[in-house]
């Protein structure tokens, strides 16, 4: 792909966010990966590199609005402007309500929300000159109704879909695709035990990667605002 724009994967962890990356690197585009953690990123962009793509990796805090403008200046500098983001980031621990202690609470919804807002706008920063760009957002089930023991999961995706819906609407008219993806059911991953699942019941990573890059490749005649994605056998 000639002249293609760079790409930044927020939250490319294993699964996922890998797979993402992956993808559009596949596509000819650069692609900046970024978690907290610096073997991760190292060993991702290495991977991908090995396999003829471009990609370098990036230790920042989402959470960190500094940190945040950092890892944007850097992108850019390192890979030139930012044509696709994808905010993929999340935190969730499992806990009743009055189990829940306001420390953890805080760190879901951080990770969960308030780190997507900061990613999501100083996107929309770097893209409203240009006119163009598409920022993509994981969301899940817990977006659309709230679970037993998810409060620290549900609170924070019902934001970040607010989030998405707003700023949709708001930079549509200026050229720029915002997409949701809501997530429902478990990703296939090396690092989890997939013993107790039925293979039909997880989602492929790569199938998921496949439809992010099919929502970039959008005509802005026909974007997609929303879309759900599970397995056959998944419960509506």
């Amino acid at each position: 792909m000639a002249d293609a724009g760079a790409v930044l994967v927020v939250g490319a962890g294993p699964g996922l966010g890998s797979a993402v990356a992956r993808r559009f690197s596949e596509a000819g585009m650069p692609v900046a990966v970024s978690t907290r953690t610096q073997k991760t990123v190292d060993d991702l962009a290495g991977q991908i590199n090995r396999t003829g793509g471009i990609s370098k990796g990036y230790v920042a805090d989402a959470t960190d609005e500094d940190a945040v403008i950092s890892l944007f200046d850097q992108v850019e500098h390192d890979l030139g402007p930012l044509e696709v983001v994808v905010y993929n980031a999340g935190a969730f621990t499992r806990s009743s309500v009055i189990e829940t202690s306001a420390e953890a609470f805080e760190n879901c919804w951080k990770i969960g929300c308030f780190g997507g807002f900061l990613v999501a706008r100083e996107a929309a920063r770097r893209m409203l000159p240009r006119q163009q760009g598409t920022i993509l957002i994981t969301g899940a089930t817990a977006a659309l109704r709230g679970s037993a023991n998810f409060v620290n999961l549900a609170v924070g995706k019902f934001g970040l879909r607010a989030l998405a819906q707003s700023m949709a609407r708001e930079l549509g008219p200026e050229g720029i695709h915002v997409a949701h993806v809501i997530i429902d059911g478990v990703i296939a991953a090396q690092h989890r035990d997939q013993s107790s699942h039925n293979p039909d019941a997880l989602l492929s990573p790569d199938a998921i990667a496949q439809t992010y890059f099919e929502l970039f490749s959008q005509h802005r005649s026909a974007w997609t605002l929303e879309i759900d994605l599970r397995p056959s056998v998944e419960r509506f």
